[in-house]
């Protein structure tokens, strides 16, 4: 996979993995767009890499997904990547948070519904241009669920199906469909108590993207590789496993 002189866009990136892919990007000499809900954030992140080019939406509002594709489609005709980072967590109790139903419907709306929604609009002006690919961040997650995001591993577990079939659906197609499973990254999105078994996010971003390199389309970070052969082998102690993590 060439990964460079491409023009990307990257959701939920004024911060995390979203910023340091941008930052890897650009070093690489690709053009690079971040989209996210806060132009504070937004802001931010252009005063700390120029070369990014930034647009504020909130993706898990149908109308702002049409507007930021309305607005690719006429500045950035030849972009021809998409990575659907952007996610929120909610770590709570199902049965005591009384305002679970409204966290359930933003995670469904931000994690899941709002990357399959930007693959359908970005679909017809990826498949014009080259080396064209869409890339979905879930997590390792999917494999073993932690307890306290009651959601969140729900949407993961959805986006991961829906990526298989994607990719299976779009055989013959010149558009590369890859999914990221991300282990614990120390990133803000943690609210400053990552746990303990976060990596940097820069080690993390540098192992996608060689992997992205040498053409993976399931690409497991970290230690996804433990805990994906830890599920097929063990599914119960995979589980007890990750729900004994601190943090």
């Amino acid at each position: 996979m060439e990964l460079k002189n491409n023009i990307i866009l990257i959701t939920g990136g004024s911060s995390g993995i979203g910023l340091e892919l941008a930052r890897n990007f650009i070093s690489r000499g690709n053009q690079v767009i971040i989209c996210g809900r806060s132009l504070e954030k937004l802001s931010k992140a252009k005063a700390d890499l120029p070369q990014v080019i930034i647009f504020q939406c909130d993706v898990s509002i149908a109308a702002e997904r049409t507007r930021l594709f309305d607005w690719i489609s006429q500045n950035h005709p030849s972009c021809n990547m998409l990575i659907n980072n952007a996610a929120i967590v909610s770590k709570t109790n199902f049965r005591s948070d009384a305002s679970m139903l409204e966290k359930t419907e933003l995670e469904i709306q931000t994690n899941l519904i709002a990357p399959i929604s930007l693959c359908k609009l970005f679909l017809p002006l990826l498949e014009k241009n080259e080396n064209s690919v869409i890339v979905n961040i879930t997590t390792g997650l999917i494999y073993a669920p932690r307890a306290i995001y009651p959601i969140y591993n729900a949407t993961k577990a959805g986006l991961h199906s829906f990526t298989q079939v994607f990719r299976h659906q779009l055989k013959g197609v010149p558009l590369k469909i890859v999914e990221v499973m991300m282990p614990a990254v120390d990133t803000p999105w943690h609210n400053g108590k990552p746990p303990k078994i976060a990596i940097p996010v820069e080690k993390a971003v540098a192992e996608m993207v060689i992997k992205m390199e040498t053409g993976q389309q399931e690409i497991k970070v970290g230690g996804v590789k433990i805990l994906y052969a830890l599920s097929r082998l063990a599914p119960s102690f995979a589980f007890k496993k990750i729900n004994s993590v601190e943090g």
